[in-house]
């Protein structure tokens, strides 16, 4: 976190806080200081016949969780658009948790073998959980931990019944400050009555970021001190955008950001009046716009901004926190509900791509986690290669839900063309062992796809291109493996660049095999939501996009602005240096000039009209 200060009003100095900007916008307003989340837990020792009471008592904790959760998912029911879906969602993963789940096994047998009281033992066995999930190598499954640490806080509140701050009374456009914001807070927060929201806890892929997106509501997560400075009915100002939070603005900084609201809301009207427009370039060259989703709650998110299909599916979820495999009928009605949600759209399923040092229950069986080097070890295709049954069940899913509408078959983790030919060997496999089983399956095979996200699958994309259907380039994984550096290791984070000139070189490979073969080919890392990198993929030769839906408005926009020849002549130029620093240069260079021309025509546009 830093820290900065600036000459203040009479009240005291601005103090100036940045955390991690998970939901775009600005909220000006009065604080409400919450609490810091999580009650303090000491560890008790239980005598022999105190255990069966202290048991007891945390089932009735249970008991009145479960009451609590179900209330308010009834009342979540009228929040607006997609933050209903998404918080049911949530509150019936929470349910869940609360049935016969590891959690609540766990914690009574913490309860009875290390005779200790409820919170320790339920503060132990998350902590043990959190183990399982916080070393997966994908951001978005190991911030589920937040889920069962939200879970687990509820347990503990209402075994001391000690209720939780409110905010279903705020009004006035308030902003709250806290220790923790659960997705179960931010069904209770009326987007008319509170601003915004900070929090010490948190991170981007956590379902509270997500809540706070679908309710558009601006929201800093990640400040460690924002409660050590905190004072109630301050004003201050979250802007979501940067991730920075100031407190006690004085009044130069509160003029800014008034300005910046207000042109907030004139490019959100402009960028709405785009959803139903096509992503074409100015020199009439389309460009296909797809989103990344996990839940069947995204493809409401996935239409309303325009999406031309689903370009990425993730299915890992389905394994989280559980000690079952998820069965072919429960993976089929995951995907047929993407499928008929998408009204006939393409849709992109992955297999899963999980694996490496740390495993889900689930998949404790199928793989050593006692691994040198986990990143490189047994994951993603190769562990779905390794035992068939996983692979078969995942293939027979998909096949069947692809009765419902246009479906193509992604794999993750592609090194060696062999590993796409037995994939499709095993779908051939599947589809017939289903046509004797009396299922209908596609009277054609879904197409069948190859990640390029490992240097080897770039270098080998002419003889990958001659197994694969098609190819989407995970740059994520492709510029880690490439500059061994993990993004997530703060101590070497500043070697991850997509621009540097081997990661591009591999891209261009990509393409160019792409291109000789006659397949399609996508991008679908965190670098094709970016407007900044839009000029140079598509100059670059890529044509289709695939990003979370809230980016693709913004990058339609930029399209829009972009002439194809000119993206295509620089992007030759920046193919022809070999410093990352220079390659920058010149790609931020002609976004200006690009975006410098485009607003001086808005502006003759308006003034015309």
């Amino acid at each position: 976190m830093r820290t900065e200060q600036t000459p203040g009003t009479a009240t005291g100095s601005e103090q100036r806080l940045q955390g991690i900007g998970v939901s775009p916008g600005i909220a000006i307003g009065a604080a409400y200081i919450g609490d810091r989340g999580e009650l303090p837990v000491t560890e008790s020792r239980l005598d022999p016949p105190q255990i069966e009471h202290e048991r007891g008592r945390f089932a009735d904790a249970v008991a009145v969780s479960i009451k609590q959760l179900r209330k308010l998912k009834a009342r979540a029911m009228a929040l607006p658009g997609s933050a209903a879906d998404e918080i049911g969602f949530v509150l019936d993963a929470h349910l869940a948790m609360l049935a016969n789940s590891r959690l609540i096994r766990g914690v009574h047998q913490r309860i009875a073998k290390s005779r200790i009281n409820a919170e320790r033992a339920i503060q132990l066995e998350i902590d043990e959980i959190g183990k399982t999930f916080s070393a997966m190598e994908d951001a978005y499954l190991a911030a589920r931990i937040d889920d069962i640490r939200v879970v687990g806080a509820r347990l503990i509140r209402n075994r001391r019944k000690k209720p939780s701050v409110p905010y279903a009374s705020l009004t006035g456009g308030a902003v709250i400050r806290a220790g923790e914001i659960t997705p179960a807070d931010t069904a209770l927060m009326d987007p008319r009555r509170v601003g915004g929201f900070a929090a010490e806890l948190g991170g981007a892929n956590g379902h509270t970021a997500i809540m706070a997106r679908a309710l558009g509501l601006p929201a800093v997560l990640g400040i460690p001190e924002l409660l050590d400075w905190a004072r109630a009915e301050a004003p201050v100002i979250v802007d979501g955008t940067e991730g920075t939070v100031i407190l006690e603005p004085t009044p130069e900084t509160l003029r800014a950001y008034k300005a910046r609201q207000q042109e907030a809301a004139r490019e959100r009207r402009l960028l709405n009046r785009l959803r139903r427009l096509p992503a074409t370039t100015r020199d009439g060259v389309e460009i296909r716009l797809d989103a990344n989703v996990e839940l069947p709650v995204e493809v409401e998110q996935a239409l309303a901004n325009g999406a031309a299909g689903l370009g990425l599916v993730r299915t890992e979820f389905l394994y989280m926190n559980r000690e079952d495999l998820p069965g072919e009928d429960e993976q089929f009605s995951f995907f047929a509900t993407l499928v008929s949600g998408m009204e006939g759209r393409p849709v992109t399923l992955r297999t899963f791509d999980i694996g490496g040092d740390k495993l889900p229950e689930a998949l404790a069986g199928y793989a050593t986690s006692d691994i040198a080097n986990p990143a490189l070890g047994l994951r993603a295709i190769r562990l779905s290669l390794k035992d068939r049954g996983l692979l078969d069940v995942q293939l027979a899913a998909m096949l069947r839900a692809a009765n419902s509408g246009p479906v193509r078959i992604m794999l993750p983790m592609i090194s060696t063309p062999s590993e796409i030919r037995r994939t499709r060997e095993a779908m051939e496999q599947v589809a017939r062992r289903l046509k004797r089983r009396g299922v209908r399956v596609p009277k054609e095979m879904p197409p069948l796809g190859a990640m390029i996200e490992v240097p080897a699958a770039a270098l080998a994309a002419d003889a990958l291109a001659a197994e694969a259907d098609f190819f989407a380039i995970g740059t994520n994984d492709l510029v880690q493996y490439t500059l061994a550096a993990d993004r997530t290791d703060e101590t070497v984070a500043h070697l991850y660049n997509p621009l540097h000139p081997a990661v591009l070189r591999l891209v261009q490979f990509a393409v160019e095999a792409a291109a000789r073969r006659g397949i399609p080919i996508s991008i679908c890392g965190e670098i094709a939501g970016d407007p900044r990198y839009a000029a140079l993929l598509l100059g670059l030769g890529l044509r289709e996009l695939s990003m979370a839906p809230r980016n693709i408005p913004r990058v339609k926009q930029r399209i829009r602005h972009l002439d194809m020849v000119a993206a295509t002549r620089r992007a030759r130029a920046i193919m022809d240096q070999s410093d990352a620093e220079r390659i920058a240069a010149l790609l931020d260079d002609f976004n200006a000039t690009a975006e410098g021309a485009a607003t001086a025509g808005r502006r003759r546009k308006e003034l015309t009209t």
